[in-house]
């Protein structure tokens, strides 16, 4: 029955569910997903209003989700340092590239994942990495190890190309993407010149 008054109401307001609320969980990721820009760019001094109205939220939920800015922070910091979203980016890569595309995609996606964290650990005021110590090596270890094996597989058509192995390969990158991505060490080299130093270096090959 329709009662007085619905008739100058949207029809389609009818038919429509209320959005159900997230999970927990998904609240927490939503919301770093939408702060970790504004740490980037403000850093500490950020306020939770502004955090809040960056998640579309009310500080109160903010409060609910970490249980103050300090936890928040952490938590942005673990989301800024965690390796699987450049995991994923690189087993994005085209298998069948040449072997100088696939460096070139390695760096560019290794050079973005450094320059995103280079910019946190200077806006955030950071002196080292979460989990620092020594009780933490052995995972630190192991997401180094990943990383290798993502390469292996990436490198596995190319590797009769390859002088040295590809362990080798994916450390000097890294190297090459983390000391590129420092504001103090800007450079005019792009990435394409970058991974064409990688792949052939600076010595011409005698005929």
């Amino acid at each position: 029955m329709i009662k007085a008054g619905d008739a100058f109401r949207d029809p389609g307001e009818f038919s429509r569910e209320r959005a159900k609320p997230l999970a927990p969980d998904d609240r927490r990721d939503a919301i770093l997903d939408a702060v970790v820009p504004l740490l980037r760019e403000k850093g500490r001094e950020v306020s939770t209003r502004e955090l809040a109205e960056a998640a579309g939220v009310a500080e109160g939920t903010l409060f609910r989700a970490f249980g103050d800015k300090e936890k928040l922070i952490s938590a942005a910091v673990e989301r800024i340092f965690d390796p699987t979203p450049l995991w994923a980016s690189l087993r994005g890569i085209d298998l069948t590239l040449p072997l100088e595309d696939k460096l070139h995609e390695v760096l560019i996606r290794m050079h973005e994942h450094f320059r995103r964290v280079v910019s946190a650990v200077i806006a955030l005021g950071l002196r080292e990495r979460p989990h620092h110590g020594p009780e933490h090596r052995e995972r630190h270890l192991a997401d180094e190890a990943h990383l290798v094996g993502i390469l292996e597989e990436l490198f596995a058509l190319d590797e009769h190309r390859l002088t040295v192995p590809v362990a080798t390969v994916a450390e000097y990158v890294r190297l090459v993407s983390f000391a590129s991505s420092m504001p103090m060490r800007a450079s005019a080299l792009g990435d394409d010149v970058l991974s064409g130093l990688i792949a052939r270096g600076v010595v011409k090959e005698e005929l």
